[in-house]
C-alpha cells in the first residue's frame, strides 16, 4: 500500500470497490474466487462485471456476451442480482457515512470523502483508508481500493492506480511525479475517443500534455477540454466534495417497451423522448445538470448504466440527448434487444445560481431560449404542441406514442 505513511495532506479520500458486481456474486460462490468469471446473461446480453483474471483476456462491462465468451471460453457465466448489489451497496455507504458525513456518492460502487475533520476521531487519511477496506472486506467481503490526495481528480486517479485491493496516498509535493508517467487515458474524463485522438498525435503520456502549449492542445480537443486537461495534468482541480441532499438528487425519465427493440434509428429516436422528457421536468425545477446517466436493461433483464459529465452545465435537451447518444454508441452495441432505456440528470443545481459560460461561436438567443419559448406554449396549448421533427414523423408513420409505458425517475 504505497505512500501510507506520508498522507496526512490527503483529505480527500476516493473509495472504489474492486469488480463490484463480480465480487459480490462470488460472496456465495467462494470456490470461483481466483477464477475467470464473467457477470452477464445469455448471448445476446453484454457484460455486466468481470473478474480480474477474466478481465486479463480482454474481458469488460458493456462487452456483448458472445464476445466475451469467444475471448474467455473457460470463464464461468453467472447471473446477476440487482437485489443484492443493491443491498451491498448501501451497507458500503453506510461505511462511509461512519467515517464522515461530507460524502458524495458517485455510483452504487465509489464515492468520495472528505475527511479533513475525521482526523482526530480516527486518525491519518491513510488509517482510515485501512479501516474503510477492513470494514468493507470483513462486512460484506469484497475488496476495494482507495486513493488520497488533496483533490478529487488526483483521488480518483489513485485510486485506479491502487487496483486491486490496494492504497494510494498522493500528497502535494508527490503530484507532479505520480501523474506524468501515467498513460493520457489515465486522465480522469479522458475517455476511449479523446485518448485515441490523443495518442494520434503523439502524446502518450500525461507528460506530454503537460508540456504541451494550451493552444496547440485546443486544436486536438477543444478548447473547453485543452483548459481541462491543462489543469489537470498538473494537479489542479478546484472541485469539493458535495454531499448530495436527498430532494431532488435526479431528474429523469425511463421507457419500458411493449416489444424488445434492436433497432439503432429507433432507440436513438426514444433517447430523443426520454432527454426531451427530463429536461423540460428540469426547467420546470428551474434546475441545471452536470451529469447525464443512461441506463438500459436487456431482454434477459441484465441492467447496465453509463454516467459522463459535461463541461458545463445545461438545461437543454440537445445537450443531454448528445451526451446521453455518445454513452449508448460507446457501448458497442450491435442489434441487441434492448427493454428498457432510461435518461436521468444528476449534479443538479438551481438554475440562478449556476454561472453558464457561452461558446464564443453561440448566438445571443439560441437552444435554450427556444425550449423555454416551447415550454411557454406547452403549458398553454398541450405538452406536444411543439416537439422536435424526428419525433413528430415517427408519430406520423404510425410508432409509439411519446408516454408509451413510461415513468419518472
Amino acid at each position: 500500500m504505497s505512500g501510507l505513511d506520508d498522507g496526512r495532506q490527503c483529505t480527500v479520500l476516493h473509495v472504489d470497490m474492486d469488480a463490484f458486481y463480480a465480487s459480490v456474486s462470488l460472496v456465495d460462490a467462494p470456490h470461483l474466487r481466483g477464477l475467470p468469471v464473467i457477470i452477464g446473461g445469455g448471448w445476446r446480453s453484454v457484460v455486466l462485471s468481470a473478474t480480474y483474471p477474466a478481465r486479463a483476456f480482454g474481458v469488460c462491462s458493456g462487452m456483448p456476451m458472445a464476445k466475451a465468451r469467444r475471448l474467455c471460453p473457460q470463464a464461468t457465466v453467472l447471473a446477476p442480482d440487482h437485489e443484492q448489489y443493491t443491498r451491498v451497496s448501501e451497507a458500503v455507504m453506510a461505511v462511509f457515512a461512519e467515517v464522515t458525513p461530507l460524502m458524495q456518492p458517485v455510483s452504487m460502487e465509489e464515492a468520495f470523502l472528505d475527511v479533513s475533520r475525521a482526523g482526530r476521531r480516527i486518525g491519518s487519511p491513510a488509517r482510515i483508508a485501512a479501516w474503510i477496506k477492513d470494514t468493507v472486506a470483513d462486512e460484506q467481503g469484497i475488496p476495494c481500493s482507495v486513493g488520497g490526495a488533496q483533490t478529487k481528480a488526483v483521488a480518483k486517479m489513485a485510486s485506479r492506480a491502487a487496483k486491486p485491493d490496494g492504497v494510494r496516498m498522493v500528497p502535494p509535493h508527490d503530484v507532479v511525479s505520480f501523474l506524468h508517467p501515467l498513460p493520457v487515458g489515465a486522465l480522469w474524463g479522458v475517455g476511449e475517443a479523446t485518448e485515441t485522438e490523443l495518442r494520434r498525435f503523439g502524446l502518450h503520456t500525461v507528460a506530454d500534455i503537460a508540456h504541451l502549449p494550451v493552444a496547440t492542445l485546443a486544436r486536438i480537443v477543444g478548447q473547453a477540454q485543452a483548459q481541462r486537461l491543462s489543469t489537470l495534468v498538473w494537479g489542479g482541480d478546484t472541485s469539493e466534495v458535495v454531499t448530495p441532499t436527498p430532494v431532488e438528487r435526479s431528474v429523469g425519465s425511463s421507457q419500458t417497451f411493449a416489444h424488445d427493440v434492436d433497432d439503432p434509428v429507433e432507440l436513438h429516436r426514444h433517447l430523443l423522448r426520454l432527454s426531451e422528457r427530463t429536461t423540460t421536468r428540469l426547467r420546470h425545477a428551474s434546475m441545471m445538470a452536470r451529469t447525464v446517466v443512461l441506463t438500459v436493461r436487456f431482454s434477459d433483464f441484465t441492467t447496465i448504466t453509463r454516467s459522463r459529465t459535461m463541461n458545463r452545465p445545461t438545461d437543454v435537451t440537445r445537450d443531454v440527448y448528445a451526451t446521453a447518444s455518445r454513452s449508448y454508441e460507446a457501448l458497442g452495441l450491435q442489434r441487441v434487444r434492448v427493454r428498457l432505456l432510461g435518461v436521468r440528470v444528476e449534479g443538479l443545481s438551481p438554475r440562478e445560481l449556476t454561472p453558464v459560460q457561452a461558446r464564443l461561436d453561440e448566438p445571443l438567443r439560441g437552444w435554450r431560449e427556444a425550449e423555454h419559448a416551447v415550454d411557454r406554449v406547452a403549458s398553454r396549448f398541450g405538452t406536444r404542441t411543439v416537439q422536435p421533427a424526428s419525433l413528430l414523423l415517427a408519430e406520423r408513420r404510425g410508432d409509439p406514442p411519446a408516454d408509451l409505458r413510461s415513468r419518472p425517475t
